[in-house]
């Protein structure tokens, strides 16, 4: 696959949902089907108030839907005196779920560019974590949204992510390993063309992976 192939794949802005979001009435009407098909009684004095917590608690794991990762990077600054070296952050730490099972995915993310000309606010590069983590997620997509929305409106000689996290569709369910870490990387630019590059970042960060520098 080309790299311009790759850059097409993953947009900014999540598709059009199909259907008008269900009010929050059947939100909660939702979840009180659930916790009778779980086999319990959602009118019992535990349970009364959990499809208003659940609706509460959606609102604030899935508010990456309302916010457009894009944006935080439109402010960049130019007077930076020539600065072109590369410019890492690391350890972002965020939450997000896993699409399949709606269990969580608990990870870091490290985010690094080589700048062309204009650096953006280092916490504007967390926030666009944020964004992309607070939605139903595969890692192995975020780590690909993450680096494509640098890329695109940075426009830098190179984008590198890398993100490593637990995911509890497989600590607490199917196959019960505990301990297991993920670890999914991103490259774009000089990243992937130059390994002394892609070392020193690996290297910056800790080296999660050293078979990421193959």
């Amino acid at each position: 696959m080309s790299e311009a192939k790759k850059h097409t794949d993953f947009r900014a802005k999540p598709a059009l949902p199909i259907e008008p979001r269900p009010s929050r009435e059947e939100a909660e009407k939702a979840v009180r089907t659930l916790l009778r098909w779980a086999g319990d009684d959602p009118a019992r004095e535990g349970l009364i108030d959990t499809p208003a917590r659940v609706a509460r608690a959606f609102e604030d794991w899935f508010s990456g839907y309302e916010q457009d990762p894009e944006s935080y990077l439109a402010r960049t600054f130019e007077e930076v005196e020539g600065y072109d070296d590369m410019i890492v952050l690391k350890d972002i730490r965020f939450e997000s779920h896993c699409e399949h099972h709606l269990a969580p995915i608990i990870g870091r993310a490290h985010v690094g560019y080589l700048p062309n000309n204009k650096v953006v606010g280092i916490s504007k590069l967390a926030r666009v974590v944020e964004a992309y983590a607070r939605r139903l997620q595969v890692q192995e997509k975020m780590c690909a949204q993450i680096a494509h929305c640098i890329d695109t409106v940075l426009q830098p000689k190179g984008v590198a992510v890398v993100i490593e996290a637990t995911h509890q569709c497989m600590t607490t369910r199917g196959v019960h390993k505990a301990g297991v870490t993920m670890v999914t990387s991103t490259m774009h630019g000089e990243f992937r063309k130059n390994p002394l590059t892609r070392r020193e970042f690996l290297s910056v960060i800790g080296n999660p992976q050293s078979s990421m520098d193959s």
